[in-house]
């Protein structure tokens, strides 16, 4: 295995990234699966991008807040393994490029110094944990959820209950019943609400977008602060268990509850408690420490033209809570920014606000606890960096993903279009330079990572054919998606498909209609008026592709012709025994579950000794060429085709023993003998294969 030493103090990270180094090295040494490294990567924030031979390194912001000294330690980063460019997610993280796998362990390794983790930001885990980016300073929030995310982040963060799920799963907090943590689209979503005196929130379950996008539904209208991390460890061990694994398009949360139903949902949540070692988790609320504000005196400054500086203002500026300070949204084109500015803004920040900053939803950034007497000052040193646009969250404000830049999935780029659009608005239409209704999203695929199916008006990246079979860059128009607030939102129609040369003029058609007929009225609601036939009439011909010119062949930002490229994985290129892999692993979890044992870590080391239990029925199972798409389906088969049929020896059925990982509580004894359980099992498992291997060569 490679050498590989950090000088983390954190013993628990510091084994995590030498575990990353070992493993890249097994990996090059084609000695694991190239399906069980890739997991092992992704669940450490290393992700395959577009580009052959390089890696994209997803970095966690947990609900976007990044200090100044953070934001420096990434842009150092930056500039030693990738290019100096940081790309702003959907989900508040920050993902850098271009860089080499062999590399990533000593770049987490830097990060670290600063309290920055790659852990779990991509991969079948729980994802960032994201929040509204005025947590603590909105004007309508009953109370700060901050520390409540917080915590909750820190709970599940490396929880083996949560490490090797079918699919990934998201998590967001809203500060008010503006929902702007968007929390009908998570498969949880809590909306910050106080009742008789008792903070707690509204839990939504079960939202999505992807290509069948699914509107969360309510869990619990309301659940006290304190259960809101045992009602997540339930639903994290229901999904683990019966989730599905195989295919992947049926592998999320909205899947799963659509088949057990909402009750029957919530009636597992709460025969799960009892294997919940803490039914509650006091959230210390009052012990988070917030940012504090600098002391400092407004220098003077001369605003060179108050017009813009007018404009600017009545766009960026966001009230907040506290008397005398606001707050500074600053838009940023597409989420991507560079670090000599990211230095400057971090020095900013320390000198004259509160050292740290937001980064939001939108792929922006939010300046929190600005003197208010300071804002013509901080115009001024924003200016400098380019940083004084105005129409933050405003129509002009486009989201996108990266699209065919780098993404493996990318169709059509989805960051031409929206620069080519914004610039649209901008000079045709400026009186939506301050329209806050008007939502505008791009996604490069179906996969929807810009969010287009909840935009007012949605952009996804496709392909067009013609009848001499000519592929051409397309774009599919969604209308009528929109946020209502309360876990309430509306997902967007698929109007019309067009080439995506013609995005502009579609854009200006929408435009043109609202302008002359909404009569005031949103956008989400006059599509709701209308409906998607009105808006199909007025742009079908936008979709005839039998008069493309050579241009439409051409997607925005490229001067070649398009080509439909799908980027693929990285391929071992050779076959390895994953029997013998799944094993290896089962060995793993053992050790892992006898370690936890001995730190007193009993429910982290049952879980442990569970996924060991499953991971070596599953490997019996694949030699024999069956299923194994969810928990549950692995351990039925097991039994009835093992157990049941004299194969392997219990004293039990194998269901019953696996099952008691939910009818006991996480205690010593049971630990013991849990363990003890899944190595037993692992051994009579082995000594059947080893058995037959002999008997089936005796043969041949």
């Amino acid at each position: 295995m490679q050498s590989f030493r950090t000088e983390i103090e954190n013993p628990v990270v510091e084994k995590d990234i030498i575990e990353l180094a070992n493993k890249i090295a097994a990996f090059n040494n084609l000695q694991i699966d190239e399906e069980k490294f890739r997991s092992l990567r992704l669940a450490r924030g290393v992700y395959g991008q577009r580009q052959e031979g390089v890696q994209m390194i997803r970095i966690k912001i947990p609900y976007g807040k990044l200090k100044s000294n953070q934001l420096r330690r990434i842009s150092e980063v930056s500039d030693e393994y990738s290019r100096g460019r940081l790309h702003i997610t959907t989900r508040q993280d920050i993902q850098i490029h271009y860089v080499d796998l062999n590399r990533t362990p000593e770049l987490w390794a830097e990060l670290e110094r600063d309290d920055v983790t790659l852990r779990e930001a991509c991969g079948n885990v729980v994802r960032n944990v994201t929040a509204s980016e005025t947590a603590g300073i909105d004007v309508n929030e009953p109370f700060d959820v901050s520390p409540y995310a917080d915590a909750l982040y820190k709970f599940f963060l490396r929880n083996p209950i949560c490490q090797e799920m079918g699919r990934k799963f998201k998590v967001s907090f809203s500060s008010t019943d503006e929902d702007t943590g968007l929390s009908y689209l998570h498969d949880l979503g809590y909306i910050a609400k106080i009742q008789d005196g008792v903070r707690g929130f509204k839990v939504m379950v079960a939202g999505g977008l992807g290509s069948q996008p699914r509107h969360a539904d309510v869990l619990y209208d309301f659940l006290p602060s304190d259960k809101i991390i045992p009602v997540m460890e339930g639903v994290l061990r229901i999904f683990d268990r019966y989730g599905e694994r195989k295919s992947r398009a049926k592998a999320r949360m909205k899947f799963l509850l659509k088949d057990i139903g909402l009750d029957a949902f919530r009636d597992l949540i709460a025969q799960e408690q009892k294997a919940i070692e803490f039914k509650s988790v006091v959230i210390d609320a009052d012990g988070y420490v917030p940012s504090k504000p600098v002391s400092v005196e407004a220098p003077e400054v001369a605003i060179k033209d108050q017009t813009a500086f007018n404009l600017w203002k009545s766009t960026n500026i966001i009230p907040q809570k506290q008397e005398g300070y606001v707050a500074i949204g600053i838009k940023v084109l597409l989420g991507d920014f560079y670090t000599d500015k990211a230095r400057l803004l971090a020095d900013l920040v320390d000198n004259y606000a509160a050292g740290e900053v937001r980064l939001t939803l939108r792929q922006n950034i939010v300046i929190p606890f600005v003197k208010e007497e300071l804002v013509p000052f901080f115009y001024q040193e924003l200016e400098k960096l380019g940083f004084v646009e105005a129409g933050y969250n405003k129509a002009v404000d486009i989201t996108a993903c990266p699209g065919t830049d780098t993404c493996n999935l990318g169709i059509a780029s989805s960051t031409g279009i929206a620069e080519e659009l914004e610039r649209v608005i901008a000079a045709e239409y400026p009186q939506y330079l301050q329209n806050e209704d008007l939502v505008i999203k791009i996604s490069g695929c179906m996969n929807a990572c810009g969010q287009h199916n909840m935009a007012n008006i949605g952009f996804q990246g496709m392909t067009v054919r013609t009848k001499d079979k000519l592929v051409a860059p397309a774009l599919q128009v969604l209308l009528g998606g929109g946020n209502l607030g309360n876990g309430n939102a509306l997902f967007a129609d698929k109007v019309v498909k067009v080439p995506s040369r013609r995005g502009p003029e579609a854009l200006r058609r929408i435009l043109n209609d609202f302008e002359a007929n909404a009569n005031g009225k949103e956008f989400v609601h006059y599509y709701k008026e209308k409906g998607e036939k009105y808006f199909y009439d007025f742009l079908n011909d936008l979709q005839d592709v039998t008069n493309l010119t050579q241009e439409d062949f051409i997607d925005w930002g490229e001067e070649e012709k398009y080509v439909k490229a799908i980027g693929v994985g990285e391929c071992a290129g050779v076959v390895i025994d994953l029997i013998a892999t799944l094993f290896l692993e089962s060995e793993e979890k053992i050790e892992n579950a006898r370690e936890a044992s001995e730190n007193g870590v009993y429910s982290g080391a049952i879980y442990y000794a569970y996924q060991s239990l499953v991971n070596t029925a599953k490997a019996m199972l694949l030699a024999e060429n069956k299923k194994t798409n969810t928990h549950a389906g692995i351990i039925a088969q097991f039994d009835e085709l093992f157990v049941a049929s004299g194969k392997i020896e219990l004293n039990t059925t194998f269901s019953e023993l696996i099952y008691q990982i939910n009818k006991n509580a996480p205690n010593k004894e049971f630990c013991s003998q849990y363990i003890n359980d899944s190595e037993d099992l692992l051994q009579k498992v082995k000594r059947f294969r080893e058995l037959s291997n002999t008997f089936a060569e005796s043969v041949i």
